[in-house]
Protein backbone atom coordinates (compact mmCIF):
# COMPACT_ATOMS: atom_id res chain seq x y z
CA UNK A 1 0.00 0.00 0.00
CA UNK A 2 0.93 3.69 -0.76
CA UNK A 3 0.22 6.45 1.02
CA UNK A 4 0.32 9.86 -1.66
CA UNK A 5 -0.09 12.97 0.96
CA UNK A 6 -0.20 16.73 -0.63
CA UNK A 7 1.22 19.50 1.55
CA UNK A 8 -0.71 22.53 1.83
CA UNK A 9 -2.84 24.41 4.55
CA UNK A 10 -6.89 24.36 5.33
CA UNK A 11 -9.17 26.80 4.35
CA UNK A 12 -10.73 29.18 2.20
CA UNK A 13 -7.97 31.57 2.17
CA UNK A 14 -5.37 29.25 1.27
CA UNK A 15 -6.79 26.98 -1.27
CA UNK A 16 -5.27 28.56 -4.48
CA UNK A 17 -1.96 29.60 -2.84
CA UNK A 18 1.53 28.64 -3.99
CA UNK A 19 1.64 27.03 -0.50
CA UNK A 20 -1.15 24.44 -1.23
CA UNK A 21 0.51 22.98 -4.31
CA UNK A 22 0.62 19.57 -2.74
CA UNK A 23 -3.11 19.77 -2.09
CA UNK A 24 -3.66 20.46 -6.06
CA UNK A 25 -1.81 17.88 -7.11
CA UNK A 26 -3.52 15.44 -4.99
CA UNK A 27 -7.21 16.56 -5.99
CA UNK A 28 -5.92 15.66 -9.49
CA UNK A 29 -4.85 12.75 -8.79
CA UNK A 30 -7.80 11.62 -6.96
CA UNK A 31 -10.37 12.87 -9.14
CA UNK A 32 -8.67 10.97 -12.40
CA UNK A 33 -8.48 7.71 -10.45
CA UNK A 34 -12.37 8.46 -9.17
CA UNK A 35 -11.08 8.69 -5.59
CA UNK A 36 -13.61 10.58 -2.93
CA UNK A 37 -11.98 12.44 -0.26
CA UNK A 38 -13.58 12.00 3.22
CA UNK A 39 -13.71 14.24 6.01
CA UNK A 40 -12.10 13.60 9.59
CA UNK A 41 -12.60 15.34 12.58
CA UNK A 42 -8.74 13.70 13.49
CA UNK A 43 -6.79 16.55 11.64
CA UNK A 44 -7.41 15.27 7.75
CA UNK A 45 -8.81 14.05 5.00
CA UNK A 46 -8.54 10.73 3.29
CA UNK A 47 -9.44 8.68 0.78
CA UNK A 48 -8.78 5.34 -0.56
CA UNK A 49 -8.33 3.64 -4.05
CA UNK A 50 -6.14 2.58 -6.96
CA UNK A 51 -3.83 3.65 -9.04
CA UNK A 52 -2.86 0.81 -11.64
CA UNK A 53 -3.59 -1.85 -9.46
CA UNK A 54 -1.59 -0.11 -6.43
CA UNK A 55 -3.99 0.25 -3.27
CA UNK A 56 -3.13 4.20 -2.47
CA UNK A 57 -4.52 6.15 0.79
CA UNK A 58 -4.56 9.79 -0.30
CA UNK A 59 -4.47 12.54 2.72
CA UNK A 60 -4.19 16.09 2.95
CA UNK A 61 -2.53 16.97 6.54
CA UNK A 62 -5.19 19.69 7.49
CA UNK A 63 -3.28 21.07 10.59
CA UNK A 64 -1.08 23.65 8.05
CA UNK A 65 1.51 22.81 6.68
CA UNK A 66 4.29 23.33 9.65
CA UNK A 67 2.13 20.34 11.40
CA UNK A 68 2.19 17.96 8.96
CA UNK A 69 3.88 15.45 10.23
CA UNK A 70 1.90 14.45 13.33
CA UNK A 71 -0.62 13.02 11.00
CA UNK A 72 1.70 11.68 8.25
CA UNK A 73 3.04 9.80 11.50
CA UNK A 74 -0.52 8.44 12.42
CA UNK A 75 -1.47 7.51 8.99
CA UNK A 76 2.24 5.05 8.97
CA UNK A 77 1.37 3.67 11.86
CA UNK A 78 -2.79 2.85 11.80
CA UNK A 79 -2.41 1.31 8.39
CA UNK A 80 1.57 -1.03 8.99
CA UNK A 81 3.12 1.44 6.24
CA UNK A 82 6.97 2.03 5.71
CA UNK A 83 8.34 5.59 5.36
CA UNK A 84 9.40 4.16 1.47
CA UNK A 85 5.74 3.64 0.34
CA UNK A 86 5.15 7.35 1.22
CA UNK A 87 4.69 10.54 -1.13
CA UNK A 88 4.64 13.82 -0.22
CA UNK A 89 4.15 16.37 -2.69
CA UNK A 90 5.16 19.82 -1.77
CA UNK A 91 6.03 23.03 -3.03
CA UNK A 92 9.62 24.24 -3.85
CA UNK A 93 10.57 27.95 -3.83
CA UNK A 94 14.30 27.06 -4.76
CA UNK A 95 12.87 25.85 -8.09
CA UNK A 96 11.70 27.55 -11.25
CA UNK A 97 8.01 28.06 -11.52
CA UNK A 98 6.61 24.64 -13.65
CA UNK A 99 9.52 22.59 -12.60
CA UNK A 100 9.13 19.05 -11.07
CA UNK A 101 11.62 17.05 -9.13
CA UNK A 102 11.46 13.55 -7.37
CA UNK A 103 13.47 12.70 -4.64
CA UNK A 104 13.94 9.12 -3.17
CA UNK A 105 14.97 10.92 -0.15
CA UNK A 106 17.11 13.37 1.70
CA UNK A 107 16.96 16.28 4.27
CA UNK A 108 14.04 19.01 4.21
CA UNK A 109 15.98 21.58 1.96
CA UNK A 110 14.48 24.41 4.49
CA UNK A 111 10.61 23.31 4.00
CA UNK A 112 8.67 23.16 6.87
CA UNK A 113 5.96 20.61 6.06
CA UNK A 114 9.02 17.77 4.88
CA UNK A 115 10.63 18.84 8.09
CA UNK A 116 7.67 18.45 10.14
CA UNK A 117 7.11 14.65 8.42
CA UNK A 118 10.89 13.59 9.02
CA UNK A 119 11.03 14.42 12.55
CA UNK A 120 7.94 12.90 13.22
CA UNK A 121 8.33 9.63 11.53
CA UNK A 122 11.63 9.46 12.20
CA UNK A 123 12.84 8.77 8.71
CA UNK A 124 13.98 10.86 5.85
CA UNK A 125 13.69 7.93 3.59
CA UNK A 126 10.28 8.30 1.45
CA UNK A 127 9.84 9.95 -1.87
CA UNK A 128 9.14 13.86 -2.67
CA UNK A 129 7.73 14.95 -5.24
CA UNK A 130 8.83 19.15 -5.63
CA UNK A 131 6.75 21.54 -7.33
CA UNK A 132 8.81 24.37 -8.34
CA UNK A 133 6.65 28.07 -7.45
CA UNK A 134 9.78 30.08 -8.05
CA UNK A 135 10.96 33.18 -6.10
CA UNK A 136 10.06 36.93 -6.01
CA UNK A 137 13.13 39.15 -5.02
CA UNK A 138 11.74 41.78 -2.47
CA UNK A 139 8.81 39.22 -0.96
CA UNK A 140 9.26 37.67 2.11
CA UNK A 141 9.20 33.93 1.47
CA UNK A 142 6.29 33.74 3.84
CA UNK A 143 4.40 35.91 1.91
CA UNK A 144 5.30 34.68 -1.35
CA UNK A 145 4.34 31.61 -0.65
CA UNK A 146 0.59 32.41 0.88
CA UNK A 147 -0.18 33.96 -2.50
CA UNK A 148 -1.67 33.12 -5.33
CA UNK A 149 -0.69 32.34 -8.74
CA UNK A 150 -0.61 35.30 -11.09
CA UNK A 151 -3.14 35.48 -13.96
CA UNK A 152 -0.07 34.82 -16.79
CA UNK A 153 1.49 31.95 -14.33
CA UNK A 154 -2.40 30.25 -14.71
CA UNK A 155 -1.88 27.69 -17.38
CA UNK A 156 1.67 26.78 -16.84
CA UNK A 157 0.17 25.61 -13.27
CA UNK A 158 -2.85 23.92 -14.40
CA UNK A 159 -0.11 22.02 -17.13
CA UNK A 160 2.36 21.72 -14.34
CA UNK A 161 -0.96 20.24 -12.20
CA UNK A 162 -1.38 17.69 -14.77
CA UNK A 163 2.57 16.51 -15.11
CA UNK A 164 2.74 16.26 -11.10
CA UNK A 165 -0.33 13.78 -11.53
CA UNK A 166 1.23 11.72 -14.23
CA UNK A 167 4.51 11.52 -12.25
CA UNK A 168 2.89 10.24 -9.04
CA UNK A 169 1.02 7.69 -11.66
CA UNK A 170 4.48 7.12 -12.79
CA UNK A 171 5.70 6.35 -9.42
CA UNK A 172 3.29 3.83 -8.02
CA UNK A 173 2.67 1.74 -11.61
CA UNK A 174 6.44 1.98 -13.05
CA UNK A 175 9.00 2.23 -10.17
CA UNK A 176 10.63 5.10 -8.83
CA UNK A 177 13.75 5.59 -11.03
CA UNK A 178 11.99 5.06 -14.50
CA UNK A 179 9.83 7.87 -13.09
CA UNK A 180 12.67 9.76 -12.05
CA UNK A 181 14.34 9.14 -15.53
CA UNK A 182 11.10 10.70 -16.79
CA UNK A 183 9.95 13.62 -15.25
CA UNK A 184 13.26 15.14 -13.23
Amino acid sequence: MWVIAGLGNPGRRYSRTRHNIGFMVIEEVAYRNKIDFKDKKEGYRIGRGFIEGQDILFIEPLLYMNMSGPVIRKILRKFNIQPENLIAIHDDLDMEIGKLKIRKTGSSGGHKGVESIIQNIGSKDFIRLKVGIGREEGVLAEDYVLSKFRRNEITLIKDTIQKAADAICSIVSEGLDKAMNKFN
